[in-house]
């Protein structure tokens, strides 16, 4: 059914290359292992743009081989083909600068690949995944019912818990968007069932298939595609461009929440207050607060430990682009002692999250460079968005949920509040 497609799964170039460079600065001539490789579309692209030398592993010997044949056409010589299972892989430890495994992990399992592909990760080096998760919790009983016979989901928080459990840090979050599903995929492959050859076992793949496509198109804001760059705590971070490299962090779980009541707003000022040197970001939030055409009913999230004591802090606020609307991240703040334990994580991917399911597209942020990218920011020049002031391009940076939807350019125009 899927020989001769681009994609054996949802995906896409541009995907590839956002995980990549979530992925960060790599050796000149990275090793990537990608695993179920299929026809090899992130195997061709890392080869040819990251000047990667790939080992592509998939079981099914007819996707190898288009793989090596279109790789011969292009003249990309630095691409290994390999047919071996992902569960039983025999490269020696440390091998890979990258193991990439776009729409494949289901095969063995999330938690399964986490464990087992971990020991070929180089020094510095980076696990990058997709995985169908909930994108609510309260999926329809169509959804639950498909999925609980095919392969069983968990929402982000859970498996980004699991992956910290596992012993990894989440250096990039970046959910797919719902072209990636249909493009180069759902869209071909419906072409492809209608003029399905009659023979044994074909049936039944078309009906599995058809029943596939359809129930994304019904109910697919129940779930979603979202690809993880994971970094094993154990080894030194990568390099990067602040002062000081960031020490591994401590694997804890949050809770998040949103605020309610005056309780709150008094925890987010003591947390403001001792995570920097003077009362401007704690004021600032309470002057935000204020604003009605600012402040947003969703937007400003704690962490809390599990004795429920508040530690991270992260809020969203409207701005616009020109005219357009856009939010805000910031301020966001951890207590000093809870610092590197996740808690700042926690509250700013509560408040993503939060944004997502209200609807935005577009969030903007002011910040170290070296540490928003792992939610998915990029530089705000590369959209054509400006701040409203001098600051260097790398620490302005832009969340696209859907980059299928427009995206405005212009100058960011901040709330009353931020005084600029």
């Amino acid at each position: 059914m899927h020989n001769g497609l681009p994609r054996q799964g949802p995906g896409s170039e541009t995907t590839t290359r956002r995980l990549l460079a979530l992925a960060g600065p790599l050796p000149e001539h990275p090793r990537v292992l990608d695993l179920g490789c299929g026809t090899g579309p992130a195997a061709l692209l890392l080869a040819a743009e990251a000047g990667a030398q790939v080992v592509a592993v998939d079981l099914h010997q007819p996707f190898l081989d288009e793989l090596a044949a279109v790789a011969a056409a292009r003249r990309i010589t630095s691409i290994t083909t390999a047919r071996l299972s992902m569960a039983d892989l025999p490269f020696p430890d440390r091998s890979f600068d990258l193991v990439w495994a776009e729409g494949s992990v289901y095969n063995i399992g999330f938690d399964t690949a986490l464990v087992s592909w971990r020991r070929l990760l180089a020094p510095g080096g980076a696990l990058v995944v997709t995985e169908c998760e909930w994108s609510t919790d309260t999926p329809s009983i169509a959804a639950r019912t498909y999925w609980g016979r095919h392969y069983p989901l968990r929402t982000r928080a859970a498996n980004i818990a699991a992956a910290e459990a596992a012993g990894y840090t989440v250096e990039g979050v970046y959910e797919l968007p719902d072209n990636d599903w249909f493009d180069d995929y759902y869209t071909l492959l419906t072409e492809r069932v209608e003029t399905a050859p009659a023979r044994p076992g074909m049936a039944e793949a078309v009906t599995a298939t058809r029943e596939e496509i359809s129930l994304r198109r019904r109910h697919g804001t129940d779930y979603r595609y979202t690809g993880y760059v994971l970094r094993p705590v154990t080894e030194s971070p990568r390099t990067h461009t602040h002062e000081e490299p960031y020490p591994a962090m401590t694997n804890r779980i949050w809770h998040t929440r949103l605020e309610a009541g005056p309780d709150d707003r008094a925890a987010i000022r003591r947390i403001n207050l001792a995570a920097f040197p003077g009362p401007l970001e704690a004021d600032l939030v309470d002057a935000l607060r204020e604003d009605r055409q600012a402040w947003l009913p969703w937007s400003s999230w704690i962490a809390e430990d599990p004795n429920g004591t508040p530690a991270g802090f992260a809020l969203l606020t409207r701005c616009h682009v020109d005219d357009v609307p856009a939010l805000a991240l910031g301020p966001c703040s951890v207590l000093p002692e809870q610092q590197r334990t996740g808690a700042g994580s926690a509250a700013i991917r509560a408040a993503l999250d939060a944004a997502r399911a209200a609807g935005e597209n577009l969030v903007l942020v002011l910040g170290h460079a070296p540490y928003y990218p792992r939610f998915g920011f990029m530089p705000a020049s590369g959209y054509g968005i400006r701040p409203p002031f001098d600051v260097p391009d790398e620490n302005m940076m832009a969340l696209v949920f859907d980059p299928a939807r427009p995206v405005p350019r212009g100058t960011i125009r901040y709330a009353a509040a931020f005084g600029v």
